[in-house]
Order: C-alpha cells, then sequence, then structure tokens
C-alpha cells in the first residue's frame, strides 16, 4: 500500500519554500544586529530591516524632530559605523537582506554597499531589495522627502545602477502594504500599485540610463510587497489579478518578451491592521488565514513573507513573539504537503469570476489615472490620497455601524482575561530611554574622529552629480566611505531638490446624512452647534502629527469625522515639532488639541505639547492623544494633564468626538476669560513639572 505521508504520485518533489523573515530591528544597531543572529540561529532564512524614524526621513539622532523617535520603531542608522554594526558577523554575500527604507533609499543602499566592500564582498554578489516606493509614501505612510519628481529621478538612479553593478539587487519593490492599511479597495491597492510600477519604468526607460536591449532586465528586478487582509478568498484573488496584469504592462507597454522577466515578484507582510487590542489572542489565527492567502495559490505564491506579531496592537514585540510568527511560517513550510501540488485553484470558476471583476476595476482606475497623467500626478492633485481618505473612511462607518464585523470588537466581545497579557506591559518589549542618549553620544563620537575635509569633499561631489543631473550612487558610496552621516546626506539633496508637503486628502466629506448610526452623527451635530454658540464662535479642533510619525490613517479620519460634525478642524499633515503645534494651537485659537502618534514616542512628544500650552497660559485647552498606548503610559499622560487617552479598541469615531464637545463644554467659561484677558502667548509662566 502507498503512503503519502511524504510524497504523491502527482508532485514526488518539494518546491523550495518562500524567504522566510520578520520585520525587525530597535533601540541601536548592536541591539539589532543581536535580534538578527537569534532569528537566523532558529531558522530565518533572510533579514528585513527596520529603521528607526529619523533615519527613515533623512535626520540624524540629534536632530530636534528626531526627539523622542530615535530607536523606537527600528533600528537607527547615522553613518557607515552604525551600518557595519548592525551587520556585524553576518557575512553580506550568503545573505538576502530586505530594507524597508523609502526616501533615502539611495544613501541606505550606499552604506550596504561600503560595509560589503569593507567585508571584502564583491557588489555583484549582493542579494535584496531596497523597498524605494516614495509614491505610497506620499499617500499612507509620510516618511517622504524631496517633491514627486526628484524622488522619483533618485529611484531611477538607484535602478539604473543596480541592474549593472549589483544585478541581483531589487532596486525597488513595489509597496501596496500601506495602500491597504491606508483603507484601499483590492482594486485601487492593485491601481495604485501599478500606476507606481510604471510611473518608475517609464522614468528609468526616458532617463537613457539604460539601453533599451537591457530594458527587460530592469523590469525583471522590479518586485512588489502586499498586505494580505482577512478576506481569503478575495486576496487569493487579487494575487493572482497582480500576476495577470503585471504580466499583461510588462508584455504589452514594455515589449518584454522573456517570461522570467515579467514573473510578478513580490514579498508580502500580512494586515497588521486587523490585529486588535480586545482578545488579542485572536490575532494568531487572523494571522494564519491572511498569510494562507499568499502561500497557498502555487502560480501566485509569495516570494518572501514576514508576519507580525500577535501582539503588535499592544506595543513592540518581544524576540518570543517574533519566534512565534517564524514558527508558523515553517511549519506550513515544512510539516505540511503544501509544497508538494500544482496550484490548486487553476480552473475554479468562482475564482475566475473574482479575478476578472478585479482585473476590469484596476484597469479603469489605472485608465483614470493615465489620463490624469500619471502616478505623479495623481499624487500631486491629492486625487490618490483623497481616494484612499475616502475609502478609509467608508471601512471604518462600516465597522462602527457594525456592517462588518471583527470578532472582540463589534461581535462576541464576553471574554475571559488573557493569559498572555495577564503581566501587562512585560507582554510587550520596551525601549530602553536611554537608548536614543547613547545614540547620540554615539554619533558625536563619529563626527570627532573622521576625516571632515574628506566629509566635505564627498558632499560637494553629491551635490554636484545631484544639480547636474548625474547618477548619484557612486557619490552616495563615496560619501559613506568618508564617514558622511544619514543627515549630511539628506540636507545635501534637500538644497538640491526642496522638501514637500503632500496633499492631505481631508476634506468635508459627508457619507450619508447620518452615516446609517440611528441618529448618533444627527445627535453630535446638534450638540457641537450648541456649545459653538455657548462659545461665541464655531468650535476649533487642532489635529496634530508631532514628531515624525507619517501614519497619518487615524488623524485624517479624526479630523474628516470633526469637520462632518460641525467642528472646524484645523489639520496639516504630518511631520511638526511640538512649538509649532502650540503655535498653531495658540494663533487659531483652538478649544481643543487632538494628538496622534503612533510610533510610541507618545510620552516624550506630549510633554512637550502639554509643557508648551501651560507655559503660555493656554492650560485650559485640553489635550487628547491617539495610539498604540500601553497602560502604563495612558496613567504618566494623564498625570501630565491629557484630558483623554485612545488606542486601537477605541474605534467608535462618533463616541470620540461626543467626548471631544464635552471637554470643551466643560470649559467655555475658561476660554472666554482667556479671551477677555487677550493674553494668551502675551507672557510667560512658570513651567509646570511633567511626569
Amino acid at each position: 500500500m502507498s503512503s503519502d505521508r511524504t510524497r504523491t504520485a502527482t508532485s514526488p518533489e518539494r518546491d523550495r519554500p518562500w524567504l522566510i523573515r520578520t520585520y525587525a530591528g530597535h533601540s541601536s544597531a548592536q541591539a539589532s544586529n543581536a535580534l538578527y543572529r537569534q532569528n537566523l540561529a532558529k531558522g530565518q532564512t533572510g533579514l528585513s530591516v527596520a529603521f528607526d524614524l529619523p533615519t527613515q526621513t533623512g535626520y540624524d539622532s540629534d536632530h530636534v524632530l528626531a526627539r523622542g523617535e530615535v530607536g523606537k520603531v527600528g533600528v537607527p542608522v547615522s553613518h557607515l559605523g552604525d551600518m557595519a554594526a548592525l551587520f556585524d558577523g553576518i557575512p553580506l554575500d550568503k545573505m538576502n537582506t530586505s530594507m524597508t527604507i523609502n526616501a533615502p533609499a539611495a544613501w541606505l543602499l550606499a552604506l550596504y554597499i561600503a560595509v560589503a566592500e569593507k567585508q571584502g564582498v564583491n557588489r555583484a554578489d549582493l542579494q535584496g531589495t531596497t523597498q524605494n516606493d516614495i509614491i505610497k509614501e506620499y499617500l499612507s505612510r509620510g516618511t517622504y522627502i524631496f517633491p514627486p519628481a526628484p524622488s522619483l529621478k533618485l529611484i531611477t538612479d538607484v535602478a539604473a545602477f543596480t541592474y549593472r553593478e549589483v544585478p541581483k539587487w531589487n532596486p525597488m519593490n513595489v509597496c501596496s502594504y500601506h495602500l491597504q492599511e491606508a483603507g484601499a479597495t483590492p482594486e485601487q491597492e492593485l491601481a495604485f500599485a501599478l500606476a507606481t510600477a510604471v510611473a518608475v519604468l517609464d522614468a528609468v526607460r526616458d532617463s537613457s540610463q539604460v539601453p533599451m536591449n537591457e530594458f527587460g532586465q530592469v523590469v525583471g528586478r522590479i518586485s512588489f510587497f502586499v498586505n494580505a487582509g482577512i478576506r481569503f478568498v478575495t486576496e487569493i484573488c487579487k494575487m493572482r489579478a497582480f500576476c495577470e496584469l503585471w504580466d499583461e504592462i510588462t508584455r504589452t507597454r514594455y515589449g518584454i518578451t522573456d517570461e522570467k522577466f515579467r514573473r510578478f515578484r513580490y514579498g508580502v507582510q500580512v494586515n497588521s491592521l486587523g490585529l486588535t487590542e480586545q482578545q488579542p489572542e485572536n490575532n494568531v489565527y487572523r494571522i494564519l488565514i491572511e498569510m494562507l492567502s499568499v502561500v497557498l495559490s502555487k502560480n501566485a505564491r509569495a516570494r518572501a513573507v514576514q508576519l507580525p506579531a500577535w501582539n503588535e496592537a499592544l506595543g513592540l514585540p518581544r524576540p518570543w513573539d517574533q519566534q512565534w510568527s517564524l514558527r508558523l511560517q515553517q511549519i506550513m513550510a515544512y510539516e505540511t504537503d503544501l509544497l508538494e501540488y500544482e496550484d490548486l485553484f487553476d480552473g475554479n470558476p468562482a475564482i475566475e469570476r473574482k479575478v476578472a471583476m478585479l482585473k476590469q476595476g484596476a484597469l479603469d482606475e489605472l485608465a483614470k489615472i493615465d489620463a490624469m497623467g500619471g502616478a505623479i500626478a495623481a499624487v500631486d492633485s491629492g486625487y490618490m490620497k483623497g481616494e484612499l481618505v475616502r475609502a478609509n473612511a467608508r471601512r471604518l462607518a462600516d465597522i462602527e455601524n457594525d456592517v462588518t464585523r471583527i470578532v472582540g470588537v463589534n461581535a462576541f466581545v464576553e471574554t475571559e482575561p488573557s493569559p498572555l497579557t495577564a503581566d501587562g506591559i512585560s507582554s510587550i518589549m520596551t525601549v530602553d530611554d536611554m537608548a536614543e542618549g547613547d545614540q547620540i553620544d554615539k554619533l558625536a563620537r563619529w563626527r570627532e574622529t573622521r576625516d571632515n575635509d574628506a566629509v566635505k569633499a564627498s558632499l560637494q561631489k553629491l551635490e554636484q552629480a545631484a544639480r547636474n543631473g548625474e547618477n548619484i550612487m557612486e557619490p552616495s558610496i563615496a560619501c559613506a566611505h568618508a564617514g558622511v552621516t544619514t543627515g549630511e546626506w539628506a540636507q545635501t539633496l534637500r538644497v538640491v531638490f526642496g522638501e514637500y508637503r503632500a496633499p492631505t486628502g481631508v476634506t468635508s466629506i459627508i457619507l450619508s446624512d447620518d452615516d446609517g448610526a440611528d441618529g448618533k452623527m444627527t445627535d453630535l451635530r446638534q450638540k457641537v452647534d450648541a456649545v459653538s454658540a455657548r462659545l461665541g464662535t464655531r468650535m476649533k479642533m487642532l489635529v496634530g502629527k508631532p514628531g515624525l510619525d507619517g501614519h497619518s490613517n487615524g488623524a485624517e479620519q479624526i479630523a474628516m469625522k470633526a469637520g462632518d460634525a460641525g467642528i472646524d478642524v484645523l489639520y496639516d499633515g504630518i511631520r511638526w515639532t511640538p512649538d509649532d503645534l502650540v503655535q498653531n494651537a495658540l494663533t487659531h485659537k483652538a478649544h481643543i488639541v487632538g494628538l496622534s502618534i503612533l510610533s510610541g514616542s507618545h510620552v516624550a512628544l506630549v510633554r512637550d505639547v502639554v509643557r508648551g500650552l501651560r507655559d503660555a497660559g493656554a492650560a485650559h485647552i485640553p489635550v487628547a492623544v491617539g495610539g498604540i498606548i500601553p497602560e502604563a503610559d495612558m496613567l504618566i499622560l494623564r498625570q501630565m494633564g491629557v484630558a483623554a487617552v485612545y488606542t486601537p479598541k477605541d474605534y467608535q469615531l462618533v463616541g470620540i468626538m461626543t467626548d471631544m464637545v464635552k471637554l470643551v463644554d466643560g470649559r467655555v467659561d475658561q476660554y472666554r476669560n482667556a479671551d477677555a484677558d487677550n493674553d494668551i502667548g502675551g507672557h510667560r509662566h512658570d513651567p509646570a513639572t511633567i511626569y
């Protein structure tokens, strides 16, 4: 009798599994290096590097905007010494490294190449990926630096350089992951990502940096990074649609005849947005189901998979939490018989119908973007951002109104206490507050010991290359070897290219007369009118994003819901210092300040805002804070004087707005007195102690 325990008659050999990764980096290069070594020892087959926000936005760790952000959401890399420490003992010719870096991707790749050269590794032997998708940064994640046109030129330079010098490197992975997290429908996710890829390939083709007879090599190295959500069948069909559409675009638009260059190659992280703070143990099942949608269909299978940890809605995962997600991948790859079979979905009529529908919707959207002049024009006009904000508003309204059911959130909320979170703060990892100071000290020592004449000369050559429209990769590698810092590299290009502030996409959108919320919105609007009448002016709310956190979805939805309720909203997007926000609140006479911070830097940044208001004699203006905030930090924020704290479990936006109105209503007399004194900002009070 035959057995199917290890082999099948149809497929006696197993396919190679996908690259198994975890997304990791925190505190310092040394701490992150130790984590990478641990994960590789546990069977991880590639590295996925998370950089901190100052690094992602081109600032050194001692820049004013970096305050509170150093080492929080990733590893700080300020210079070649940091990059060398990050990969100490890890042979780069044997590693496949993915770097989640966008605006300064050329710089981080230059540092990586410089470290390899110091290891004695040839450039041509390096394998990996720089994310390098700047368009999605304008739309969803916010770590852009330069305007769209020069940003596209930098991507072009990396692509043209790597196909010659680092041929196994993916110069870009078009990242639709954050589009879904920003509310994109599957059709929008397909269309916006493909429009981005088209914009990049058109730019490379038109740059004359790549001979047309070698252009297929560039096309073949473009990869994608996608999101897999909980709608299992839809996600499978979305990935099959991606594969088919990419094959059609590369064949018809660019004339690529070699099938291997037309292959849709993608990595995936499953949907962190869908992880819940409530009943977080359920997240393990969500992660598994979402992974299945990108590994079951052989013809649309991911080349690399990284999974979030069950507790990412609570805070930073510990090494054990990352190991749990790593083991999930390994069980799927090595214990099941998944890799022994052909595609399980070929010929399925339901799958084919859904794929066809998604493709048509994406093609319609692509035609609309093309008519505008392409992805860059659609970014500059605010079209793409506005569509995402609208789609996200509809998604959240469906959750708020119980149209979309989420277990533990708005359905089946009864629960036993979870033993996984019984220890409170110990169920997540926290970054030592000393890490920022240590990194700044090391940066100062680096500047003191380098050859500053070599630094100056290399930066001058970088600036000259940028001004002349030359490829900036070789000058950037020279800068890396000379000891240039991340902030110096970016500032040199800021001088040449300028900076950019992307459209927020927030408009006065009213989804319906009452959003289907059983009169709750009507009641809220009446309360806003009433408190405005008592104030003698329309209630005004400042929605602020202090620091470098660019994940603006929450701030956008709060701003839009407030506007829908009849509140005057002040929202100017991301990346403001606390002083900027305080002055804005005072100048425009805001009645309440709402701060959104998802990077873990809430304590330091909120402290500065609250102190600034108190020092200006405006302590009566209440401050509300939203973000992924541990319970212990909630107590600290309240001790500072924060009036309300919200976390991902607080999904009822109408309820949050009602709270805001109550806070203002209770202070009407204080606003009147402040206006009568006409004294806000006119003198400074003794600083208050903020704990």
